[in-house]
């Protein structure tokens, strides 16, 4: 009588089961930067403050326009933002650098012609999200900020950093908040997460009686393309 041989269990190749094991440690080692990310834009959020007397409780921005020479003569450390534009809306601008005051507040450009970058945030093009904050107006000016409320999902906003290098970001959504609640996790967040990501804030809304100060907060989100 011939015996009959019955088929072993079917083994996956070497090569497809490492395979299978790195895709899954690369996914372990994601999720973990990503939760990591969250615990940092988590606690950062925390102690920040966005400072809700924005043009109260510092010194009226300067309304003189940047002269062409400055503008093209302005420079930053390579990685950093030196200007942003933004064409479906003419913007281009010069963009500093602002940190925090002494109460934690998030401070304010100096011009109503320029933009900010918190340098508490990424740098351009890097993981995490680069906040940039500009005016919307003053009492005789039109601020950079301005038009802001009027892009829409895709507008294209570009950042050239000090090296000369732009990068191209997409706008994907805006909100408005209570300028005494404005989400700073999101603020701080990449809107795509794993993306890097462009955040810009400005005041809008109207003006609260007796002051300078403007009862909302517009924030637009962008991501890289």
């Amino acid at each position: 009588m011939v015996p009959v041989l019955k088929p072993g269990p079917r083994r996956l190749p070497i090569g497809i089961t490492g395979l299978a094991v790195i895709v899954f440690l690369i996914g372990i080692a994601t999720g973990l930067s990503q939760w990591h990310s969250n615990q940092v834009i988590t606690a950062h959020a925390a102690k920040l403050v966005y400072d809700a007397n924005h043009n109260i409780s510092h010194q009226a921005p300067a309304t003189v326009k940047p002269a062409p020479s400055a503008f093209a003569n302005y420079q930053v450390a390579p990685d950093e933002p030196r200007y942003i534009f933004i064409p479906s809306i003419n913007i281009a601008a010069i963009i500093g650098q602002l940190g925090l005051t002494a109460e934690g507040q998030l401070g304010s450009p100096d011009n109503v012609y320029d933009t900010d970058w918190y340098n508490g945030s990424s740098l351009p093009g890097r993981s995490g999200a680069t906040v940039i904050d500009g005016h919307v107006s003053s009492w005789t000016a039109d601020g950079v900020f301005y038009n802001l409320k009027l892009l829409q999902p895709g507008a294209k906003i570009q950042i050239e950093k000090g090296d000369g290098t732009l990068i191209t970001y997409q706008v994907v959504t805006k909100q408005i908040y209570n300028y005494q609640n404005v989400d700073m996790k999101a603020l701080l967040a990449p809107v795509n997460p794993g993306s890097p990501g462009l955040n810009l804030i400005t005041c809008t809304g109207e003006v609260i009686p007796g002051t300078n100060e403007f009862n909302q907060r517009l924030v637009v989100f962008a991501t890289i393309e």
